[in-house]
């Protein structure tokens, strides 16, 4: 949800609401945000690289909830570490209020081109397949693995070599199902 003009004003230390209107008008004009009239807390970002002559495709926040394993399982608490602001329209994807990112800790999936340091967009709730990348919690910790059947009974590989496949010894619950990969360059 969008912030009020007065938070908007605490948030930039202005005196006046009329400042930040004036600021969101000039944004506006510019092409960066758009607001649906009639409609309180409408604002949106507009992503800065869709063609003029077009409507531009708003720009969502997802927010990151921490690290996740790509390497042996480990324990893990959900810590809200901001958001990742993407272009609907170049991810292919839909976000939803379940849609979340984890940044990768190793590198266990290098196979799937996961690298350490790059944010994976999970959708929880999903119903993974077989040959689906997941956040999984297995035998009580976490990890992102690639989700297999075999014989009708999941287990995680890893797609690195060098880790072995996780079977759970009790319990393994899908967490999310990867939709999306976000690196960052350094």
């Amino acid at each position: 949800m969008a912030p009020s003009i007065r938070e908007i004003a605490t948030h930039f230390h202005f005196r006046s609401p009329n400042a930040v209107t004036a600021h969101l008008a000039a944004l506006r004009n510019k092409g960066a945000l758009q607001r649906i009239p009639r409609r309180a807390r409408s604002l949106q970002v507009i992503s800065p690289y869709a063609p003029r002559n077009r409507p531009r495709s708003p720009v969502v926040a997802i927010p990151i909830y921490g690290a996740i394993a790509a390497g042996l399982p480990r324990d893990a608490t959900q810590e809200n570490e901001g958001c990742l602001l993407i272009d609907v329209n170049t991810l292919g994807i839909k976000p939803t209020a379940r849609t979340f990112g984890l940044k990768v800790q190793g590198d266990s999936m290098v196979g799937k081109h996961i690298m350490d340091g790059d944010v994976v967009v999970i959708e929880h709730g999903v119903q993974p397949r077989s040959g689906d990348v997941v956040a999984a919690l297995i035998d009580g910790q976490v990890t992102l693995k690639t989700f297999l059947l075999q014989r009708g009974k999941p287990y995680l590989r890893a797609e690195n070599p060098k880790y072995p496949d996780l079977i759970p010894q009790e319990e393994l619950q899908i967490q999310g199902v990867m939709m999306a990969l976000v690196r960052k360059r350094n």
